[in-house]
């Protein structure tokens, strides 16, 4: 970070904790070209009655100043008592993201935040200010009763007190990410329940506390508008949850259920069966599930766009087969570790998927060559596909890159530990696809033993022995 950013983000924070302007002064330090510029438009702007103060109205600067972001509205709050005014009014504070400065930002900023923009502030994201507390939060949902998208990544200092807050004072909350917030619990999910009905989509992945179902159910029955739940890593969630969200949620599209290891076949059939609008689905490393689960999913989903089911290694050519069927509009797939399936599923895929973008088959031990000419000579290759990943292929050789010579808008493709791939097929790929960025690892040749010397059967310690 160049200074005059340092002297920028320093600025920034002073403001929002409520500094003087001859506070915000003493953050200056050995002026470089942009400072000296910016020193020049001071000098000019330092009168209150410069020409574009008396020729723009007022109402026309502020709609300027709304369309800037946190570090330009701070930078214009130091060219004079009027623009400081302006820059500083709450109506151009009503998207914030502190995300730059999340390692300075404390309870007393949020706390200030909420003093200065009051019931202008709709979305706030506070990702990644682990400083941040309850006591700030329940201040700020007092004052910012008109929040709708509010991003508490990685906050992992808060706790249910803060959820109640929202719940309390913010009806209108429409997105909460709460990603890593380790204390968040049951009881946080019950009080949004309670006080947040036009919630649309709610993040909980890793919130290690919620370790019942009725968490979610309480979630369910009182936000019937959800259409995004992400519960990445909630090992504790099981079928009836899921059942809840289905029966409740019907507008559901975004469902990630990444690392969800208890629940089942009857979880994901429910959702499919009564969330028919499903456009993202994520059951990676779901372990339990089988063909059963993409069967329904294909009788009922046909919207949907993006599957991955890393890990799900019970799921068969039947499974896939079925999907492909009917599930048309699908562009992005990872299989990685779903090492059942064989070259039939990707006959399946190009034949059915004419979208599809991006596929992940790492680890797919069964594939060779043959699958993947049947995506090369495909519809979704030679238009559309533009990532590909083999990592751990062990059957795929040089023979399937030239498969994949007519694919023109590939962008990438995954070859690390592919035993059979070598630097000649790679170059002749590279040829036909220039832009085209291949990872690939070739381990070092072993040397050869110098000539003269027997290498030595075994070591020291091995003719002791």
């Amino acid at each position: 970070m160049s200074a005059s950013e340092v002297v920028v983000a320093a600025a920034a924070t002073v403001i929002l904790c409520g500094g003087s302007h001859r506070r915000r002064r003493r953050f200056w330090v050995r002026p470089t070209l942009r400072d000296k510029h910016m020193h020049h438009l001071t000098k000019v702007f330092s009168d209150d009655e410069a020409l574009i103060n008396k020729k723009v109205p007022r109402e026309l600067l502020l709609q300027v100043f709304s369309y800037l972001d946190v570090v330009s509205l701070c930078r214009c709050a130091q060219v004079s008592h009027y623009w400081h005014v302006l820059a500083l009014d709450g109506s151009n504070w009503q998207r914030i993201d502190l995300f730059n400065f999340q390692t300075d930002i404390e309870g007393r900023v949020v706390e200030n935040i909420g003093r200065r923009c009051g019931g202008f502030l709709k979305q706030l994201s506070l990702r990644g200010c682990q400083s941040v507390n309850d006591a700030a939060l329940v201040t700020f949902a007092e004052m910012c009763n008109n929040i709708e998208e509010l991003n508490l990544n990685y906050c992992k200092n808060i706790t249910d007190k803060t959820c109640t807050a929202l719940s309390r004072h913010c009806p209108r909350l429409v997105r909460l990410d709460l990603d890593s917030c380790a204390q968040i619990g049951d009881i946080s999910l019950k009080a949004l329940s309670d006080g947040c009905p036009h919630l649309e989509w709610i993040n909980v992945s890793w919130c290690d506390n919620i370790t019942q179902n009725v968490g979610v159910d309480a979630l369910a029955h009182g936000c019937p508008r959800l259409k995004g739940f992400v519960g990445k890593g909630l090992k504790a969630l099981t079928d009836p949850a899921l059942i809840s969200l289905a029966q409740y949620c019907k507008d559901l599209e975004h469902i990630n259920l990444h690392g969800c290891s208890a629940i089942s076949d009857r979880g994901v059939v429910a959702l499919a069966e009564n969330c028919v609008m499903i456009r993202y689905l994520c059951l990676s490393n779901c372990m339990h599930l089988t063909d059963t689960s993409l069967v329904v999913l294909s009788q009922h989903c046909t919207h949907l766009e993006t599957l991955e089911v890393a890990a799900c290694s019970q799921f068969t050519d039947n499974g896939f087969q079925a999907l492909a069927r009917t599930c048309h509009m699908l562009e992005k797939i990872d299989l990685e570790d779903c090492v059942l399936i064989t070259n039939a599923t990707l006959n399946h895929f190009a034949s059915g998927c004419p979208r599809l973008e991006k596929l992940s088959l790492s680890h797919c031990e069964q594939i060779t060559d043959e699958g993947i000419r049947h995506l090369g000579v495909s519809a979704c290759s030679t238009e559309h596909l533009s990532v590909l990943e083999l990592d751990n292929c062990p059957l795929i050789t040089d023979a399937s890159l030239d498969h994949l010579l007519s694919c023109h808008n590939l962008q990438r493709i995954e070859l690390y530990d592919c035993q059979l791939i070598t630097r000649a097929g790679i170059k002749r790929l590279k040829s036909h696809l220039p832009n085209i960025k291949v990872h690939a690892y070739f381990a070092p040749q072993t040397p050869q033993p110098a000539e003269g010397r027997s290498r030595q059967r075994y070591c020291r310690c091995c003719v002791i022995l």
